[in-house]
């Protein structure tokens, strides 16, 4: 508040008295603020820097404990002091002579840097026993945790153990990142069975026979690659407590509450030294998406990783009922009746083999409610659509992977996955647009079969290579049919139809081998090559009709697909990593040669593309803090199969689309720069990430616009501009035990389109974020995390939309002592463009009582206390506006049962 706007009355002896109480505060905050002393400096012996060693500061005189680190890879160390006098800084390492340095901190300093050269001792030991009891110890690439100093108490999951882990952020969807970071897998004793669907075991699992967590830095999925690849992957791995291995233990969970709501959870695991196994079931009607991404499990992605051939291999389908996006917690919208199995084990039958297996079953029936209020107006069209829309989605989907693994010896690798899926879905919707009743069914499926082999020969210390094949057949057939007819202005001639229906299906075959050479020279320069083809064949037949009742009235000629589309490239790809000193280099230069054909109906072309792609990289290590990584990089795509049929597809109730009919390939520049501002497991740490990239030619829509239908082509546009910079920062205040999150963000969209036949349109899109939240990591009763995050969006063409929205949140957890403890969860939404229910609460807790420690448990679960039935959101694109309401699960409470054996 301004000054001005203070009318205070006071004598002049009040204002000095606050005169001089506003200094002694600004002195106090300004000491707490800057008081704290840097110590670093490097170790090393006299052939090498040390890493890990132990470095502790001593007070003088009663030899307690000030400050303690250990040095990293490098043998950095830095460590902070906020007290002043004599002290000992002693340096311990395994095989070195102990050293002792008296360090004077003087008020005045803010920095000392001590380089130490410990000596080398050699000692004979009968016998060391080694007691340790710190929370965190760090060890070349491994930071480990130990657990029980960051539980506090109310941990269930897995999902929630890690939440409270120092640098591990988890969002609302349970992604994990280290940092800004996604993990690439989440093992358990060093062995993994989901990969990149890592989410089935940290929302199911439970977190009690958790002992260490440890952060795997510089991860190589391939064993044989470790210090030879260049890789910044991390992953984590979960250490089991002893009493927890080589037995049978497990638990399940019971819940029943109001309205029909249930919940049934099972967990059954036995890991042992040779054999592993992890059962798990998951039933629920409360909303609860027990298995994250699916799409990860059945296809985990790894981009320019080695062996990671044909892992960007997809099949998009046509035409989808699925319920859109919401910036809005999903579980409240899920109306679900949901049901998991999965049964997993890996088995060492010899020492030089390993198997995994692994099945997964889901069934699910999902119920989705929305009303919509759409205004279009745009290039002639000015109109308002309103849909009351009711969706039922049931699947059933069974997936099954065994992986081989076999250790040819003891530098040579044999790796054999075989992966099958197949799923089936059954979505119906009952839609009354513009106050018609429509009725859409569509039922689908989804086949897969998939094989990759790869060899790994490390014929020397720092050098590899592999060679990998793969084969993946997939298809996804389906049929549509709608009981009303829309499109009278599209199809004059067929006034008596009343219906429509499109059968479909997309097939796509893809095999490939790849060689791929390591070299990590002796001076760390590290050279990579690969040689290698591929081939993917893409067939798409869709056929669109008309019907009266069930009669088929005609199946128009510009509606109907019959694409046959071959892609075979062969490539040659190379990469130099150059090191001088702390400063990195990175050249890659791509070769491909296209060799494709297109069969659209009647008609059959060719044509063989040769194009390079470039790219170079620096990464800086300034020093132990400050970080800067850049890339440059220029790319010519191919066209995919959804790019290039020539006729128009059904992909809604009243949308159309076409690709371009033939070929095209697509340039495109960008450029990527992040700064790095301490380490993620630093008191302090912000990263700032920015990304731009041109299009020089990218795939664009001519649409026609109507109320009662929209008709899209692809077509082929110069020059579309992307810009994103979002910085995030972490501080934990230690007088607070509490840690800070900032999240700022900017994102700009140019694009071009053309509706209507009005001209080229120029538009521009701007995203605004900007957020922080505050977690608390106290050891008593009380904890809280609170948070708050606004979005602005904003669209520029020949008018200008805007609107912003906000979330925020603050969890309160209660533990009153080992056998009871209570969690409170509040949200609250905030639309800024509706007109009226601009703002939406919500109040959720969990309490638990141990009956029996380590046994029996009972609780008590409430979602949505406050009964909101419905929330409404606005949201604005290039041809108008839309206010969309949802419906959501109404108020229930479960009570709970828990049996651990």
């Amino acid at each position: 508040m301004k000054e001005k706007d203070l009318n205070l009355n006071m004598n002049g002896n009040n204002r000095k008295e606050i005169h001089v109480f506003s200094l002694v505060v600004f002195f106090t905050v300004q000491n707490l603020c800057f008081a704290q002393i840097n110590i670093s400096g490097h170790i090393s012996d006299h052939n090498d820097h040390l890493y890990s060693v132990n470095i502790i500061l001593k007070d003088s005189i009663s030899k307690s404990i000030v400050a303690y680190t250990y040095s990293d890879d490098n043998g950095n160390y830095q460590l902070k002091a906020d007290r002043y006098g004599q002290f000992n800084l002693v340096f311990t390492s395994l095989g070195h002579e102990t050293k002792i340095i008296p360090v004077m901190l003087k008020p005045k300093q803010s920095k000392i840097e001590i380089d130490v050269v410990l000596i080398e001792r050699t000692t004979n030991l009968k016998e060391v026993i080694i007691n340790a009891n710190v929370p965190m110890s760090i060890k070349k690439d491994t930071i480990t945790f130990k657990t029980k100093f960051y539980r506090q108490g109310s941990e269930q999951t897995i999902e929630d153990l890690l939440k409270k882990i120092p640098g591990v952020q988890i969002d609302s969807e349970g992604t994990i990142k280290i940092g800004n970071q996604e993990i690439e897998k989440l093992m358990v004793d060093g062995d993994d069975l989901f990969e990149k669907g890592y989410k089935i075991l940290s929302k199911n699992m439970p977190a009690y026979p958790i002992e260490a967590v440890e952060i795997l830095k510089n991860y190589s999925n391939n064993r044989f690659l470790k210090g030879v690849e260049e890789s910044n992957k991390v992953a984590l791995n979960l250490k089991l407590d002893e009493k927890s291995k080589r037995i049978w233990f497990g638990n399940l969970q019971l819940g029943v509450g109001n309205d029909s709501f249930y919940e049934l959870k099972g967990n059954l695991m036995n890991f042992g030294k040779k054999n592993k196994y992890y059962f798990l079931t998951n039933l629920n009607s409360t909303g609860y998406d027990a298995t994250g991404d699916i799409e990860s499990l059945i296809r985990p992605y790894r981009s320019n990783a080695p062996a990671s051939l044909g892992d960007d291999q997809t099949l998009s389908s046509l035409l989808n009922l699925s319920p859109n996006q919401l910036n809005f917690k999903e579980s409240r919208t899920n109306f679900n009746n949901a049901e998991l199995l999965s049964l997993n084990a890996i088995f060492n039958p010899t020492e030089k083999l390993k198997i995994k297996t692994l099945g997964f079953f889901n069934w699910d029936e999902n119920d989705f409610f929305r009303n919509s209020i759409d205004n279009v107006k745009v290039s002639g069209a000015n109109f308002t659509n309103t849909e009351d829309f009711k969706l039922r989605n049931k699947k059933r989907i069974a997936f099954g992977k065994l992986d081989l693994t076999y250790n040819i010896s003891k530098t040579k690798m044999l790796e054999a996955t075989t992966k099958f899926n197949r799923g089936n879905f059954d979505d119906n919707s009952n839609l009354i647009f513009n106050g018609s009743s429509t009725l859409e069914n569509l039922e689908h499926q989804n086949k897969l079969f998939d094989q990759k082999i790869s060899y790994t020969n490390k014929f020397k210390a720092k050098k590899a290579f592999l060679i990998t094949g793969r084969f993946i057949d997939e298809s996804a057939p389906q049929q549509y049919e709608l009981n009303q007819f829309f499109y009278q202005e599209l199809f004059p001639e067929n006034l008596d139809a009343n219906k429509v229906a499109q059968v479909s299906n997309i097939q796509m075959q893809f095999a490939g081998i790849n060689a791929h050479l390591l070299d990590r020279k002796e001076n760390g320069n590290l050279l990579e090559l690969q040689v290698g083809n591929t081939y993917r064949k893409d067939r798409l037949l869709t056929r669109f009709s008309l019907l009266e009742d069930g009669t088929v009235l005609n199946q128009p000629e510009r509606y109907q697909n019959q694409t046959n589309y071959q892609v075979n490239d062969l490539y040659f790809k190379s990469k130099y990593r150059l090191e001088v000193k702390n400063i990195g280099l990175t050249a890659k230069l791509d070769l491909h040669q296209f060799f494709n054909q297109l069969q659209n109906n009647e008609s059959t072309a060719s044509q063989n593309p040769f194009f390079i792609n470039p790219s170079i990289g620096l990464d800086w290590t300034i020093n132990n803090k400050n970080k800067i990584i850049s890339s440059y990089a220029y790319n010519t795509t191919n066209a995919k199969i959804l790019d290039v049929y020539s006729d128009f597809v059904l992909t809604g109730f009243r949308s159309f689309s076409k690709g371009t009919g033939g070929f095209n390939q697509l340039d495109a520049s960008s450029l990527i720069f992040n700064y790095q501002l301490g380490n993620w497991s630093d008191r302090f740490f912000a990263n700032t990430f920015l990304i731009y990239s041109k299009n020089h030619d990218f795939f664009s829509t001519n649409t026609q616009i109507a109320q009662n239908y929209i008709q899209s082509e692809k077509i082929l546009i110069k020059d579309r501009e992307f810009i994103s910079i979002n910085s995030k920062l972490d501080y934990y205040f230690k007088f607070l035990s509490s840690n800070l999150k900032l999240d700022l963000g900017y994102t700009q969209s140019d694009f071009k389109n053309l509706v209507n036949n009005s001209g080229l349109r120029e538009i521009t899109s701007n995203n605004y974020k900007y957020g922080l939240e505050l977690r608390s990591g106290f050891k008593g009763l009380f904890n809280y995390h609170v948070g708050t995050k606004w979005t602005t969006t904003k669209i520029q063409t020949t008018i200008h939309n805007k609107f912003t929205d906000n979330i925020s949140f603050l969890d309160l957890s209660f533990v009153f002592n080992k056998r009871l403890d209570i969690k409170l969860q509040t949200e609250r939404y905030y639309f800024g463009n509706l007109q009226t229910d601009k703002s939406y609460y919500f109040l959720d807790f969990d309490a638990r009582c141990k009956l029996i420690e380590n046994k029996v448990t009972i609780g008590l679960s409430g979602k949505n206390l406050f009964n909101t039935a419905r929330f409404k959101t606005f949201s604005i694109s290039d041809i108008g506006s839309s206010t969309t309401e949802y419906r959501l699960l109404p108020r229930f409470v479960l009570l709970k049962l828990e049996y651990r054996f």
